[in-house]
């Protein structure tokens, strides 16, 4: 994989995902520019695993509840650091591209359920974002994790089309525009999408 120059010393962890019959890896530096010219490694579509989590309300819920939109699902925890510098950043995303088409499901691996979670958003001003907790850490067997935070892109059929490990820019222009290009480019004009 070719990287940039700057990034030999740059910390460069991956995240790998078993999906039935294949193995999707992804590597991308921390905090630092992709190892691709794309800000997320982009995919045929894949099955996802399935997993369960909660909301804020503790109503238990899975993928399924987003089907027919875009949706970028986020493993965090709000006691590392790298993922407190990441959801600044998806907040401000969602506020420019969240809608019926779009959505942010940031998903908190925190043990300690949604007091620590709700506390992180009111300290940090996450005001764009819904609160979706994963006490038991499930998601970070399901998705094979080796570290956090992880993003996965998912068409509006439910189907994994990229992913992200690793910190990113989410609300830089580039990133937007990325996004915006890659859910029209994988979403058909009669509504359905591209690529099931």
């Amino acid at each position: 994989m070719a990287r940039n120059n700057f990034l030999p010393r740059r910390k460069v962890f991956a995240v790998s995902l078993a999906v039935p019959g294949i193995m999707i890896a992804a590597s991308t530096p921390s905090f630092g520019a992709p190892t691709t010219n794309t800000p997320l490694h982009i995919m045929k579509p894949a099955p996802l695993p399935r997993f369960n989590f909660t909301d804020a309300q503790g109503q238990k819920i899975s993928l399924a509840h987003f089907h027919g939109k875009f949706v970028l699902l986020n493993i965090w925890a709000s006691w590392y650091v790298p993922c407190r510098k990441d959801m600044a950043s998806l907040d401000r995303l969602q506020a420019k591209l969240g809608g019926p088409r779009f959505q942010i499901v940031p998903v908190s691996i925190d043990t300690g359920g949604l007091a620590p979670v709700r506390n992180f958003y009111a300290r940090n001003g996450i005001r764009h974002l819904g609160i979706y907790l994963d006490q038991s850490g499930s998601a970070m067997t399901a998705f094979n994790l080796q570290d956090i935070p992880a993003a996965f892109l998912i068409n509006p059929q439910g189907k994994l089309i990229g992913i992200k490990a690793g910190g990113a820019a989410w609300n830089s222009p580039a990133m937007i525009a990325f996004l915006s290009q890659t859910m029209s480019a994988n979403h058909s004009v009669d509504g359905k999408g591209a690529g099931r």
